[in-house]
């Protein structure tokens, strides 16, 4: 009885946990824009150029990523919980020393600060909700985590923009963000039984325990050694090369190639990430056939390739071209609850906070190095790029995602001829 209502928790309990998992984890996408909304006013006041404000993403995400690695261990060894609230913490240290800089050695702090923050959520968010959540409600989970991700991505513009505003200061911006970091932890602190990861059960290592048979134990880094993990890898590595290419450069790549308000450009990111939020909450309905799932990814980020390709080329009015780029955002959306699920699908038991924090400093990396390379194509005078780069990486990323899915069909071949 009581490992059925571990198994099967009810309806109340799991939307708790998959809640306040999606608040944290909007939170963390929302500090990866800490820094971006205010480009043009850094631009203002300390006479930055586009390549020095692509260095400061950078360093967000090679931290990030570095860290996210070697978060994935510690998450295994100690816990989800602890490691998240001091990723919470970093953030409120972040703000305050974006808040108080006085020149790029001050916002370089500030992001690497962000980027050590952020590097823990993935591993973090998927050991809590594998744990947690039940099996049937794990693709809405997976969901409601992207959906949330995306509208932290949305709210920071108009959040730190808006405030930027009213204040007439963008270090007010700064400071309002680390209170909002503030709420969230306390938050989460008077809610801590519902993430609390040493309670619950993995859904997969379950499967093997009634069976009869648990899982073998192995090195910490045998899963290393999985092509699956790196081909995971290499996916988030294209994809999210791509997206660095829409946040941080799309709206000044429309405004030079269609002479664009900023007022206008400004909201090409906010719709990209809507979009990409709606694409989500459906997509969380399409993760139930498990042999699908790559070719879900393929044909959703086939479709925002082609509607970035289309901006690049000029063809669009100028209107029109910044409504396109943001519907672009529904095919990236659709396919991620899929992605999460294909990672899961490829993560050895027992080894999830490992994988995960492995596979998503993928992410960072995208972002580390695509943010200066879309920088430089902006300062040599080449907006189109930024649409062509990132339609380029989506069509790369649908071919790791596809030989993902290829690696899994012949694991599960090859167990079921063993059997």
């Amino acid at each position: 009885m009581n490992t059925d209502s571990r198994a099967n928790p009810p309806l109340r309990q799991d939307a708790r946990t998959i809640g306040l998992i999606g608040l944290a984890h909007g939170t963390s996408h929302f500090f990866h824009m800490l820094l971006p909304p205010l480009f043009p006013l850094f631009i203002r006041d300390f006479g930055f150029s586009y390549s020095e404000l692509g260095l400061l993403v950078s360093t967000f995400f090679v931290i990030s990523g570095i860290g996210q690695a070697l978060a994935g261990f510690l998450v295994d060894r100690v816990g989800a919980r602890p490691v998240l609230f001091c990723a919470l913490a970093c953030f409120m240290l972040a703000a305050l020393a974006a808040a108080t800089a006085t020149g790029y050695a001050g916002l370089l702090l500030a992001a690497a600060l962000a980027g050590l923050g952020n590097s823990s959520f993935h591993p973090v968010d998927f050991t809590i909700l594998n744990k947690r959540v039940s099996q049937r409600r794990l693709g809405h989970a997976y969901s409601v985590h992207g959906v949330c991700g995306n509208l932290g991505w949305a709210a920071a513009p108009v959040f730190m923009g808006g405030i930027a505003a009213l204040s007439g200061s963008w270090r007010v911006a700064a400071a309002c963000a680390g209170a909002w970091a503030l709420l969230v932890a306390l938050l989460l602190l008077a809610n801590a039984d519902a993430i609390d990861d040493r309670k619950g059960q993995w859904s997969h290592q379950r499967a093997h325990e009634v069976n009869g048979s648990a899982a073998p134990t192995e090195h910490p880094l045998a899963f290393l050694k999985l092509p699956a993990v790196w081909l995971c890898f290499s996916f988030f590595f294209w994809s999210t090369g791509s997206m660095a290419a829409i946040q941080g450069f799309a709206g000044p790549a429309l405004q030079q190639m269609h002479d664009l308000p900023l007022a206008l450009t400004s909201l090409v990111v906010t719709g990209y990430m809507l979009s990409g939020a709606v694409g989500m909450a459906v997509g969380g309905f399409l993760v139930a056939r498990a042999e699908r799932l790559k070719r879900v990814i393929g044909a959703c980020l086939l479709g925002s390739a082609a509607l970035l390709a289309m901006v690049g080329s000029g063809v669009l009015p100028g209107t029109l071209a910044a409504l396109v780029a943001s519907l672009a955002g529904f095919g990236t959306g659709l396919a991620g609850p899929s992605r999460d699920m294909l990672i899961r699908l490829a993560a050895p038991p027992g080894a999830t906070g490992r994988v995960y924090g492995t596979v998503y400093s993928g992410l960072d990396m995208g972002y580390a190095l695509g943010s200066p390379i879309f920088g430089f194509l902006m300062d040599r005078g080449s907006p189109s790029g930024v649409f062509f780069g990132s339609a380029l990486m989506l069509l790369m990323g649908v071919v790791s995602a596809s030989l993902v899915g290829l690696r899994i069909a012949s694991a599960r071949l090859a167990t079921r001829v063993a059997a």
